[in-house]
């Protein structure tokens, strides 16, 4: 009599937990995947003390979820071997240990994965998550804009953009600092266009 006892409370925990499980509210808004031609993330550092050098990344990819006026999710990645100054013999040296050191596994992929978002002022997104490069991980807040959304035919897009700053030191980024060859603060402004995802890609929600 006990065992069945057992059993029944068992069964009817477990029943109640699968309602519960099933009838969870999925996240709202819509989801994009990023349309890697027309995004880009570009940076720019102060080179000898002088001018600001402007360089980019041409490999961007990753999802947003966007909830329009409440909130803003991203899982972003940019391959480190897409770096381009448009000099090759720069190129390379961005590609080495003394900057992204693209061939180490760790390195090869820069990475936002967003945790949180708050609504700031004139209707910016303010979107904490963490953000990888050269290895490292840091919890940072960046603004995001909405810049907008149409379909002209080739899908529903939307789009989004976000500039802010960082110390490349705190990544493990040193060379040229010490001395100020290199500035150590990088700005950085990463541009996003992304395509209204199909149900089966957006986890059953369009």
């Amino acid at each position: 009599m006990m065992l069945r006892t057992i059993v029944a409370v068992l069964v009817l925990a477990i029943g109640s937990f699968a309602v519960t499980a099933a009838v969870e509210p999925p996240p709202e808004g819509v989801a994009y995947t990023i349309d890697g031609v027309h995004s880009k993330a570009l940076f720019r550092v102060q080179h000898l003390g002088a001018g600001r050098f402007w360089g980019r990344f041409n490999d961007v990819s990753g999802t947003v979820l966007f909830d329009r006026g409440v909130e803003i999710r991203m899982d972003i990645a940019i391959r480190t071997e897409s770096v381009d100054s448009g000099n090759k013999d720069l190129d390379k040296h961005l590609m080495s240990p003394d900057f992204f050191n693209a061939k180490e596994p760790a390195c090869a992929t820069m990475t936002f994965k967003s945790s949180g978002c708050a609504m700031g002022d004139k209707g910016i997104y303010m979107v904490t998550g963490d953000l990888t490069i050269h290895g490292v991980t840091k919890q940072v807040t960046v603004p995001v804009e909405f810049t907008g959304a149409a379909d002209m035919g080739r899908g529903a897009r939307a789009g989004f953009e976000t500039t802010f700053s960082i110390k490349r030191s705190e990544y493990g980024m040193n060379w040229g600092v010490e001395k100020g060859m290199l500035g150590d603060e990088v700005r950085i402004t990463v541009a996003l266009e992304g395509v209204e995802a199909k149900a089966d890609e957006a986890g059953g929600k369009k």
